[in-house]
């Protein structure tokens, strides 16, 4: 990765501050984004101190202006951009029924998950393009590939990812980008802990690989889809859950 010019969306903690890392360690400059702006100047600043090159970003995925700003001072400070990891989203529909989710929440879900999404990829692809090698990496989950119950907005929006990283493959590939999709398990982050006992233990038995599963399982997953070992991989979904589900 060194030379490279990675921009991570969702980068304040978790996965994308893994990915954020990761990135960082095989040599790429990373501009990272995040609406979580003090644990985002924090994450930053460590990295930094680590010798990386790195850089933050203010980032709100429901505001259309926000992305575009965002994209656009993110592409300038790299000088251009080698690769995108659109990693950011939310969950918010966790433990309801479809009976019980609410119009504002699933609209909330669409809103920044599949239509952030769909936006900040469009305002990256002119630099995309302008590389020659481009890469664009979807956050997408297992959830849509076995159909995880009482998490329906959450669950629907992942599967849209899937279908629009396809979808775009097909009309980017005359530009030399890469678009693929990583889709986790069950990860042990602070977006999951909300998550109940009995569905980590549900992953945890029903892996071929039986233990938790961490951020740096994911990592070597979305960098490979970044670099030049996948560059005739494209439209592909890459399942990361242990065996969880076999897809």
């Amino acid at each position: 990765m060194a030379g490279r010019r990675i921009f991570v969306t969702g980068a304040a903690r978790g996965l994308g501050l893994a990915f954020a890392t990761a990135i960082a360690e095989a040599g790429a400059t990373v501009a990272m984004a995040d609406i979580l702006q003090e644990p985002l100047r924090q994450s930053v600043a460590d990295l930094q101190k680590r010798g990386f090159k790195v850089h933050g970003f203010p980032l709100d995925l429901g505001d259309p202006q926000s992305i575009e700003a965002c994209a656009r001072a993110a592409v300038e400070r790299l000088g251009g951009l080698d690769g995108l990891v659109n990693n950011a989203a939310i969950t918010n529909s966790g433990g309801r029924t479809s009976e019980q989710l609410e119009i504002p929440m699933w609209d909330k879900v669409m809103e920044v998950n599949v239509r952030g999404t769909w936006l900040m990829t469009n305002a990256c692809l002119p630099a995309l393009r302008a590389s020659g090698r481009g890469s664009i990496v979807n956050l997408s989950s297992d959830t849509p590939l076995w159909g995880a119950p009482n998490l329906m907005a959450y669950v629907a929006s992942k599967g849209a990812i899937i279908g629009m990283t396809r979808s775009l493959a097909r009309e980017v590939g005359g530009d030399n980008i890469t678009v693929n999709a990583v889709a986790p398990g069950l990860t042990l982050v602070e977006a999951t802990e909300y998550v109940p006992k009995e569905r980590h233990q549900t992953y945890h038995d029903r892996r071929a690989i039986q233990r938790d599963q961490v951020p740096e399982d994911v990592c070597g997953a979305v960098v490979f889809a970044l670099s030049d070992l996948s560059r005739f991989i494209t439209g592909q979904v890459i399942a990361v859950n242990g065996g969880f589900v076999m897809h």
